[in-house]
């Protein structure tokens, strides 16, 4: 089917850019972390906001008024999710993982690689990708919340506060 009518196309242009108005709004309105990719949970809040606006604009069973209640209700759990998580670290706990250290001076943490489902083969191409050859240089290589994976080489490992809070790092 190429061609319906052209009331549909017209639908299109007025409904799809007063959604992309709307949801221009709502992200101001909601602040930079309702797009960041800090956890899970921004990733489930990032890819239901675009299906959101996707519906708004090619369902004609979704009226503008219903996808801009709808938008502006995942920001708003977003919000209110990241507001309770920031004031009460067990509240993060239940939404967030932990970062996990996969990595400790060179040597591979074989309990935490297999925990977190990553092979060496992984943490090797993180280290290349860092900028380094030498694996017995760095110092940790760390499983972020958001699946990145952060390098920190043996010169720039200073005291190792950064490692605060990361599972299998003093704990």
């Amino acid at each position: 089917m190429w061609f319906d009518s052209w009331s549909d196309l017209g639908r299109v242009l007025v409904i799809g850019a007063s959604a992309y108005v709307t949801v221009l709004l709502i992200l101001r309105l909601s602040g930079k972390r309702t797009l960041a990719k800090l956890n899970a949970f921004d990733l489930v809040v990032t890819v239901a906001l675009g299906s959101t606006l996707a519906t708004i604009l090619l369902s004609s069973d979704v009226s503008w008024t219903e996808g801009a209640v709808a938008l502006a209700v995942l920001a708003g759990l977003q919000t209110a999710v990241a507001l309770l998580t920031s004031r009460w670290p067990v509240a993060r706990n239940w939404v967030t993982a932990r970062p996990t250290l996969l990595l400790r001076n060179g040597e591979a943490i074989e309990s935490a690689l297999r925990d977190e489902r990553v092979s060496m083969d992984e943490i090797r191409q993180a280290v290349r990708s860092n900028g380094s050859g030498d694996v017995s240089s760095v110092a940790a290589v760390v499983l972020e919340s958001d699946g990145t994976m952060s390098i920190i080489s043996a010169q720039q490992f200073g005291n190792g506060s950064s490692l605060s809070g990361v599972r299998g790092y003093g704990d």
